[in-house]
């Protein structure tokens, strides 16, 4: 079993990115018609965050989105994934029956732990999904250390 360090801070701010999208769903929602909600409403991607020991992975629920539709920047110790997806204009929106899927732009920001080393960021995006490594800076990385005996 690893040691981890406990950050005290970590469950606020998780609760905090979590109060923080249920308002931004929730005002968003509020500001539409019923006709427009389904449609148009601001949504927020779902996303995994885990780690290993020399990274940490985000992966990003993006169906539907273009590649050129996305923006994935570092801006001091926040890494921010801006996009949008587009409603398909081929089709006139008459002659939709049920529209579920919700378009446009969403915004998602996350605060970078000191151990990262934002030099060394790597993104792809495949079948949907954008992963983001964030990889570790050395001095922070767990290492083995030998004991000699005496």
């Amino acid at each position: 079993m690893a040691i981890q360090r406990w950050d005290p801070l970590r469950d606020l701010i998780t609760l905090q990115d979590r109060m923080n999208r249920l308002f931004e769903d929730s005002m968003a929602r509020s500001r539409l018609s019923d006709d427009d909600a389904t449609s148009t409403a601001a949504w927020t991607p779902a996303v995994d965050i885990y780690e290993t020991d020399h990274e940490i992975i985000i992966k990003a629920e993006l169906p539907g989105i273009d590649r050129k539709n996305l923006d994935v920047r570092i801006e001091g110790d926040t890494l921010n994934i801006r996009g949008e997806r587009k409603f398909d204009s081929e089709v006139k929106r008459e002659n939709y029956r049920r529209i579920e899927r919700t378009y446009g732009t969403f915004f998602r920001s996350f605060t970078l732990p000191s151990e990262v080393d934002q030099q060394k960021v790597d993104a792809s995006f495949k079948d949907g999904v954008l992963e983001i490594v964030l990889h570790k800076k050395l001095e922070t990385r767990p290492r083995s250390i030998k004991i000699e005996a005496q």
